[in-house]
């Protein structure tokens, strides 16, 4: 399953010409010094956003915090599985996590 969620996660980077995935075991996405997507161990897709579409995202998806090794990760929410069959939305969520980060002050 892992394997099937990495390629799924690189097909999603694919289409977003900003940035690419970085890391062999822990799989994120990078810019301005900040991480902002992770697929963590347990196969689960982390997206940063901003406070307001955080909230948005929750109500409109029923997602939750998201987690990675046992950690609450601040600012993420989970993709919940349902999204996964829309590629495109999952694509404009991580073009708006990008911008979000590189609205903040750089690292």
């Amino acid at each position: 399953m892992w394997e099937d969620q990495l390629k799924f996660y690189d097909s999603i980077v694919a289409q977003c010409p900003d940035f690419e995935r970085k890391g062999k075991k822990m799989i994120y996405t990078s810019a301005n010094g900040y991480m902002f997507t992770l697929l963590n161990k347990d196969a689960e897709i982390g997206i940063r956003l901003s406070k307001a579409s955080q909230k948005a995202f929750k109500e409109n998806y029923n997602a939750t915090e998201y987690r990675s090794y046992g950690a609450v990760m601040r600012d993420y929410v989970k993709v919940p599985e349902t999204l996964y069959t829309e590629t495109q939305l999952l694509v404009d969520y991580f073009k708006e996590s990008y911008n979000y980060v590189m609205s903040l002050k750089p690292k």
